[in-house]
């Protein structure tokens, strides 16, 4: 079997099995976008030192026609140890990830009732309320297709920018791009599914302060080459910002530095160009066009406690098909902007 660790070692895809200090984040979160574009999840579970006994659970659900159910909570925490009592298991209520093989195998389930609503709604009322219910339950199989990424550890220039400050905003972290198989059931409607995604295990402090945007993309394609990039914009007089990324082909990993950049400018459910240039460490310029497809949620300022900056970036979590000289593939974007940069 093939070695998928990156040299990261295997404790770290373990959970955290007792409370730690207070601040301190231990998280599951993944991106799955179905092969054919129709629709696409973000689901994750946050351990948080302060309130250990019940985790945070994230979910959204999005189809490319607006429909979405999203759900936003805590529940009781899972056991961290499995059947062989190593701790493997991060779950709240009604949602439960296991990783069965470290860097090869997680698998993810859910069942419990979810908020209905739509893309639309999230951009016109980011803190909707929540009125309609359906009944859904889904099970995922993610076996991973890359090593993983860790942030910092492919550019000199990205290690410095996160060594500082910068480095607070994402945490100890490594990304690890998978393919999958699942069964998706909402109101008693099921469908079966093959997809992409990316899996990410995060543990340690987490602020965000002084924090004022980024932009995020990742996707595996059909014939194993996969890309990523995480960029925050550059700031006139200020510290070179982070700005780190990478290509795979035929299985070597080569860094690579984001020139091409779509950074959140507009809101929109999806059909937006998120196209982008990289370009390798061994100079060559690779272009990937890219078109949203899905919206699962873009959060404003203007639900922010009062005592926050008002210029608080934007946030906005979609999915997005890939083309990679003519090979086209689904995958994740995440971005934010203040709102004064943005047209709105």
């Amino acid at each position: 079997m093939a070695d998928l660790s990156g040299g990261i070692p295997v404790e770290r895809e373990y959970v955290v099995a007792q409370r730690p200090d207070d601040g301190i984040r231990d998280a599951v979160n993944v991106w799955v976008e179905e092969e054919n574009g129709l629709f696409a999840m973000r689901v994750g579970v946050e351990a948080v030192g302060a309130q250990w006994d019940r985790h945070e659970l994230w979910l959204d659900i999005a189809f490319t026609d607006g429909r979405l159910w999203s759900r936003r909570g805590d529940g009781d925490a899972h056991s961290a140890h499995d059947a062989q009592g190593r701790p493997t298991v991060r779950g709240t209520g009604p949602l439960r990830f296991e990783c069965t093989e470290p860097f090869h195998r997680w698998t993810a389930a859910f069942e419990g009732p979810v908020a209905r609503t739509s893309a639309q709604e999230i951009l016109d009322n980011p803190d909707f309320t929540e009125t309609a219910w359906s009944d859904i339950a889904f099970t995922i199989d993610m076996q991973m297709a890359a090593i993983p990424w860790e942030p910092g550890t492919i550019l000199p220039e990205a290690a410095e920018a996160l060594g500082g400050r910068q480095g607070d905003y994402m945490s100890p972290r490594y990304e690890q791009l998978f393919r999958c198989t699942g069964t998706l059931v909402i109101d008693g409607e099921e469908r079966t599914f093959r997809g992409n995604g990316l899996r990410i295990r995060r543990t340690g402090f987490r602020a965000f302060a002084g924090f004022w945007g980024h932009c995020w993309q990742s996707a595996v394609f059909p014939d194993g080459r996969a890309f990523g990039f995480n960029s925050y914009p550059p700031r006139e007089g200020e510290a070179p910002s982070y700005s780190e990324g990478w290509i795979v082909e035929q299985g070597v990993r080569t860094g690579a530095r984001p020139v091409g950049i779509p950074w959140l400018r507009r809101l929109l459910t999806g059909g937006e160009d998120v196209s982008c240039v990289l370009e390798t460490v061994d100079g060559r310029r690779v272009e990937i066009a890219g078109r949203t497809f899905a919206n699962t949620r873009s959060r404003g300022g203007h639900v922010l406690p009062p005592d926050w900056p008002k210029d608080w970036p934007i946030v906005q979590q979609a999915h997005a098909v890939y083309t990679w000289d003519g090979v086209e593939t689904t995958g994740m974007i995440e971005r934010s902007s203040k709102p004064s940069v943005m047209d709105l």
